[in-house]
C-alpha cells in the first residue's frame, strides 16, 4: 500500500488531474552565449514552445555551453538522451560525418542567397543523417560571414606565417596550416582561455561570435576574409519528440519553423549591426584584403574542398556538383 501511495504520488505531481495535463521538460543546450545568433534561436524557439504548450511541454534553454556539451559532442548527447535538444555548429559535426562540414566549406558559400541554397539543397541528406543517429532536424541558423580576428593587422601574405589561429573544424583547420599558419581546432568555449592568456593570436569566426565572446578586449583587428558562411542545426531526439501527442508535436513543428524563419530573416542586418558594436569598441575592420593574403586562402582553399569531396563520398560529391552548377 505505501508503495502504491508514493507511486499515487508521483503520478498525481507529474500528470495532475489527468493524462492531459502532463508535464514533459527538454533541456536544450547551445556552445554559444543567447546575444549569438544561435543562441537567440534556442531562446526564440523555447519560448514559442513554452507560450504555447500551456505547461505541458517546457523547453529550458542553456547557453555558452554551461551544459558541459560542445558542438561536436551534441549528436551524441542528443542521441544518449543526455539532453532532449540541442543547437551545434555544423562545422564541428564535421567530425561526426564529414557531410556536416559542407557549409563551411571555404568560399563555397559567402552571401546569404548562397548559403539558403546550400542549406536547401543539403537538407534531406542532413535529416537522412540525424535519422541515422536517432534525432530529426528543429531548425537551421546561418552564420554571417566567416572572418579573422586578430591581435596584430593581416596586412600581408606573411602575417600568415606561425599566425597561432583558433578554428573552428577540421577543413578550416587545414586550410590555415596550408596557407602557412599554425592552427588549432577548438570551440569557442576551450579557444577564450588561450585567447585570454596570448596563446592564441588569431580567431577565425564571424563578427557574430567575435562579438557575443568580446574578442576585440584581445584581438582588436578582423579582416573580412568572407571564408565562409555556415549554418547551425538545432535536433531533437526522435524517441523524445514522437513520445509528445499529436498537438504538442504540431507546437514544436510550428515554433521550429518560425525560429527559422526568424534566423535567415535576422541574418539580413546582423552583419550590419555586428559591425556597428565592433567599431564602438574600437575594433579595426579590414573590408579590403590584401591580395597576398586572398591568394594565399584561395590556393588553400581549394585543395581542402578537393579533400572533403573524397571524404564525405559519393553522395556529398554529388551535393557539392549539384550546388556548384549554380
Amino acid at each position: 500500500m505505501r508503495w502504491l501511495a508514493a507511486g499515487f504520488l508521483v503520478t498525481s505531481l507529474v500528470f495532475g488531474a489527468g493524462a492531459a495535463l502532463a508535464q514533459t521538460s527538454w533541456e536544450m543546450p547551445t556552445e554559444y552565449p543567447e546575444t549569438a545568433i544561435p543562441g537567440e534561436g534556442v531562446a526564440s524557439f523555447a519560448r514559442l514552445v513554452n507560450e504555447r504548450a500551456g505547461g505541458r511541454l517546457t523547453i529550458k534553454p542553456s547557453f555558452d555551453a554551461k551544459r558541459g556539451i560542445k558542438s561536436a559532442q551534441m549528436i551524441a548527447a542528443v542521441q544518449k538522451g543526455e539532453v532532449a535538444a540541442g543547437d551545434a555548429f555544423a562545422g564541428a559535426l564535421g567530425a561526426v560525418d564529414p557531410l556536416f562540414g559542407l557549409s563551411s566549406l571555404p568560399f563555397l558559400a559567402t552571401s546569404i542567397a548562397d548559403a539558403r541554397r546550400l542549406t536547401d539543397l543539403a537538407r534531406p541528406a542532413y535529416a537522412k543523417k540525424l535519422a541515422g543517429f536517432g534525432q530529426k532536424i528543429l531548425y537551421t541558423t546561418p552564420w554571417p560571414a566567416s572572418g579573422i580576428w586578430s591581435k596584430a593587422p593581416l596586412d600581408s601574405a606573411a602575417a600568415l606565417t606561425g599566425l597561432s589561429i583558433r578554428t573552428y573544424d577540421a577543413t578550416s583547420t587545414a586550410v590555415m596550416n596550408a596557407a602557412g599558419a599554425k592552427a588549432a581546432n577548438l570551440s569557442f568555449a576551450d579557444a577564450m582561455p588561450k585567447v585570454k592568456d596570448g596563446s592564441v593570436v588569431a580567431v577565425l569566426s564571424s563578427g557574430d561570435g567575435g562579438a557575443g565572446r568580446n574578442l576585440w578586449d584581445f584581438l582588436p583587428n578582423f579582416t573580412e576574409v568572407n571564408y565562409a558562411m555556415p549554418i547551425s542545426l538545432a535536433t531533437v531526439n526522435l524517441a523524445a519528440y514522437e513520445a509528445l501527442p499529436v498537438d504538442l508535436r504540431q507546437i514544436v513543428d510550428g515554433a521550429a519553423k518560425e525560429t527559422e524563419a526568424r534566423q535567415w530573416t535576422a541574418i539580413r542586418t546582423r552583419l550590419d549591426e555586428n559591425y556597428a558594436r565592433m567599431r564602438a569598441n574600437k575594433v579595426a575592420i579590414r573590408a579590403e584584403v590584401p591580395p597576398d593574403v586572398a591568394q594565399a586562402l584561395a590556393k588553400a582553399g581549394r585543395g581542402a574542398v578537393e579533400d572533403w569531396r573524397h571524404r564525405a563520398g559519393p553522395d556529398g560529391a554529388a551535393l557539392l556538383d549539384q550546388y556548384e552548377k549554380k
